[in-house]
């Protein structure tokens, strides 16, 4: 059986023709405006279209970047994005004429990886998407696990710092505030400015302004304000699992998102951090921190599978 998974992110929907096994038949990639919700949904629609054409597709699975409702039909909200209490299964269903399922993008994810990636035969998995916020899903007994309504493993929404950095949730303090993408540029950029000889590997690439790619070059430049950033982020990163761990117990954890290409800059201090804060830490087994191994993929990847398992 053929499904599509869609995948929407800030700037660009990501699209595949999937098989039972995982594999993606087919790929394609489209620009969008994230603050155009009918532009999205025309824009998946087109994708779809595009991608069924001479196949028996059976259903189409979209992970959508918000708070999606129990029925698997509408975002309720979407943090980064313009979604509102957006009707996106009926709009897109109606233009293409298939089933269609939604999801939140990061349980998506980690339907993908756990089902076909790195979490294959774990049957308790965390997963996380560190991009521009945090993503999470779980996977407990073998099954997503979504909460009354839909709405449940917003893991990077979790409050780790009264009265700390703003977020755009509404919240302050919020987890993904201090271990993702926008956290290490604002680490980085307040050390830069505080400390700039600290930085002068970092302000010399960065030519004004510093950007991820910038501090990623320079850490491994040896950069002492870049390393310095990436070393808070895996500090916060085990912080936070080591506390996800006191209370859901998984036998594994799942890293992955496009920060995760600087994997090497930060994955060990956070292993090293989860081990040092878990509650009960030399009683307890430690659950295995990995890297995603579907990459960009995973998305589309669960997406689909999910669809076929609507």
């Amino acid at each position: 059986m053929l499904t599509i998974g869609v995948d929407i992110g800030g700037t660009k929907v990501a699209a595949g023709v999937v098989d039972d096994n995982g594999e993606i038949v087919e790929h394609t990639l489209r620009p969008t405006a994230a603050d155009r919700p009918d532009v999205v949904a025309e824009t998946v629609a087109d994708v779809v279209r595009e991608l069924s054409q001479g196949r028996d597709v059976e259903a189409v699975g979209v992970g959508a970047a918000g708070f999606v409702d129990e029925t698997r039909s509408m975002v309720r909200f979407a943090p980064n994005l313009a979604w509102r209490e957006e009707p996106l299964q009926k709009k897109i269903s109606g233009m293409v004429g298939l089933p269609v399922v939604i999801e939140n993008d990061a349980n998506a994810m980690a339907w993908g990886e756990t089902r076909f990636g790195a979490g294959r035969g774990q049957s308790h998995v965390v997963c996380l998407t560190l991009g521009t916020g945090i993503g999470g899903g779980l996977v407990f007994d073998g099954a997503l696990y979504r909460g009354r309504w839909g709405m449940g493993a917003e893991l990077g929404h979790m409050q780790v710092l009264p009265g700390g950095r703003p977020c755009g949730c509404g919240n302050v303090g919020c987890w993904e505030q201090y271990a993702s993408g926008q956290a290490l540029v604002k680490d980085a950029r307040e050390i830069a400015e505080a400390e700039p000889e600290r930085a002068r590997t970092l302000l010399g690439l960065a030519g004004g302004k510093i950007e991820g790619e910038e501090i990623t070059e320079a850490a491994r430049l040896g950069d002492e304000a870049s390393l310095a950033a990436f070393r808070s982020l895996g500090d916060w990163l085990g912080q936070g699992m080591a506390d996800l761990a006191a209370i859901l117990d998984p036998g594994c954890f799942i890293v992955g998102g496009g920060v995760s290409r600087a994997a090497d800059l930060f994955i060990d201090r956070a292993r090293e951090a989860f081990g040092e804060r878990i509650t009960g830490r030399g009683h307890r087994p430690l659950a295995e921190i990995k890297l995603a191994e579907l990459g960009a993929s995973a998305g589309v990847v669960g997406a689909a599978d999910l669809a076929r398992r609507r």
